[in-house]
């Protein structure tokens, strides 16, 4: 099969096209042909040595794909090759043949090409798990997303707006990525290399501050949202892209009774990602069928130019998703 490698690692220059033998799925695993492969910044990670694939899984960079089930490790689950799936894997979706557990493979949407499809899983279940269920997001609430113009940013802006937030700000690069931003429901799109997010915040909820922070940046904006969090609040901590070191005045934690937490998706066991599929599904998945919570795409790659789909997203210049044709 044809599959992107990269190995050992280091810039773009290092992504190379080759042949590689098909996976075989163990049991409890599904082989999937793959139509499209989502491209992640966990993925640029990987690339670079920060972010090492499970001893299990492939060393191939990609954790979301769609396509078709080609075959099954047990035949309890031989009824399930020919269906279309999206599937969150452990690694290697930018091939032609990648095998997940088959608790994370989920059915399209009806109405969703797998162009579209292939966005969703690693995108959010992220999501999901960090703005709803540890971010515990509820109506009538703040909340601040960093990086609004992203992947996870415009995913997140969309499901904050469905869970009833009050106010949704959020930072981007430029005003037509605020313009995106609004246009999907965020309230305030700060441009954040001329505004300061602390200000405008505490100045549009009058000092109260906001109720939740989804981060992806990191380094000195997190002594920031110490400040910018209201009373109860809590910061999610989902990436590191200004550094993973700061200076933080610990006392706001207890005169403002804050939390500070985080995850990432990959580290977690099978049976959590399989019960945040089974959320994902009930929860997401008739919205997506009534034409809402959409995936932005704002690129598409064949596989053999996954080295200019990585440049872009370095870039920071998309706004949405970055997506591999693979076998459409």
């Amino acid at each position: 099969m044809r599959a992107i490698d990269h190995r050992p690692g280091g810039d773009v220059s290092c992504i190379r096209l080759t042949d590689l033998e098909a996976p075989t799925p163990r049991a409890g695993e599904l082989a999937i042909r793959v139509s499209y492969a989502g491209v992640n910044r966990p993925d640029l990670l990987q690339r670079l040595g920060q972010y090492p694939a499970p001893p299990d899984a492939s060393p191939l960079m990609g954790l979301e794909v769609s396509g078709e089930v080609i075959s099954a490790g047990n035949p309890l689950h031989q009824h399930l090759v020919g269906t279309r799936v999206c599937a969150l894997t452990p690694g290697g979706g930018y091939a032609e043949v990648v095998t997940a557990p088959v608790a994370h493979c989920l059915p399209i949407p009806r109405g969703l090409d797998l162009r579209t499809a292939a966005c969703l899983p690693e995108t959010m279940l992220t999501v999901w798990a960090n703005l709803i269920e540890r971010g515990q997001l509820r109506a009538g609430q703040r909340v601040l997303i960093h990086g609004g113009s992203s992947g996870i940013g415009t995913t997140a802006i969309q499901f904050a707006r469905w869970a009833g937030a009050q106010q949704i700000f959020t930072t981007v690069g430029s005003p037509e990525k605020a313009l995106v931003c609004s246009e999907l429901g965020a309230h305030r799109a700060i441009l954040y290399k001329t505004e300061d997010f602390q200000q405008i915040i505490k100045d549009e909820t009058q000092g109260e501050g906001v109720h939740l922070v989804l981060d992806m940046v990191g380094g000195p904006y997190m002594s920031k949202h110490l400040r910018c969090l209201a009373p109860d609040g809590r910061l999610v901590q989902i990436g590191f892209m200004a550094g993973s070191e700061a200076t933080l005045d610990w006392s706001l934690l207890l005169v403002k009774r804050l939390t500070l937490t985080g995850s990432t998706l990959r580290a977690r066991s099978h049976d959590e990602k399989a019960r945040l599929c089974k959320s994902l599904q009930t929860s997401i998945w008739p919205e997506l069928e009534k034409g809402r919570l959409l995936p932005l795409i704002h690129a598409e790659f064949p596989l053999e130019d996954a080295a200019r789909a990585h440049a872009l997203m370095e870039s920071s210049s998309h706004i949405g998703k970055i997506v591999l044709r693979v076998n459409p």
